[in-house]
């Protein structure tokens, strides 16, 4: 079963914290749950942006987010199941963080809403879509699934080499 990231969201910390984009994928659930469950998943980013301090990333257990929380007050909330790789959210946080200031300077943050910056920042969508796969979100983690990949071969050609010389 694939490990899934049910939300990406990008926000104005403060109190409260202000909303300026957010990406959903709710499919894994019923269809009759999808609009409680997007209703939580909004006010739970909110309030883990307000409860975590400028500069700082955490993980929250209770729900698994993961946060980062810039010292310019920008912050990004990744909500998976708990078995997300720690190092890919936190990858995926800081480059969507990255291009939302670079598209959306600081200045304009107070105009912002998820309705204005959704047809514009349409890479929110394809991050969420390809943090379904950590492999393929992480670089780090595509290299290290290559090198254990090599060290399985390897181990297996020292092994036919030793039994060959045997006989």
């Amino acid at each position: 079963m694939p490990i899934t990231v049910q939300s990406i969201a990008v926000l104005q910390q403060g109190t409260p914290s202000k909303m300026l984009a957010m990406e959903s994928d709710l499919s894994t659930f019923p269809p009759f749950q999808r609009g409680t469950r997007a209703e939580f998943l909004n006010f739970f980013v909110k309030t883990v942006t307000e409860r975590t301090g400028l500069g700082q990333r955490a993980k929250i257990e209770e729900a698994v987010a993961h946060v980062f929380v810039r010292a310019d007050g920008l912050a990004a909330v990744l909500v998976s199941e708990a078995d997300y790789p720690i190092r890919t959210a936190f990858s995926i946080l800081n480059r969507i963080l990255d291009e939302f200031s670079a598209k959306f300077p600081q200045d304009k943050w107070s105009s912002l809403t998820p309705a204005v910056t959704s047809p514009q920042y349409h890479e929110l969508k394809t991050h969420l879509n390809t943090a379904q796969d950590p492999q393929s979100a992480d670089p780090f983690m595509r290299v290290q699934k290559e090198l254990d990949e090599t060290e399985i071969v390897l181990h297996k050609t020292i092994e036919s080499l030793l039994a060959s010389r045997r006989s």
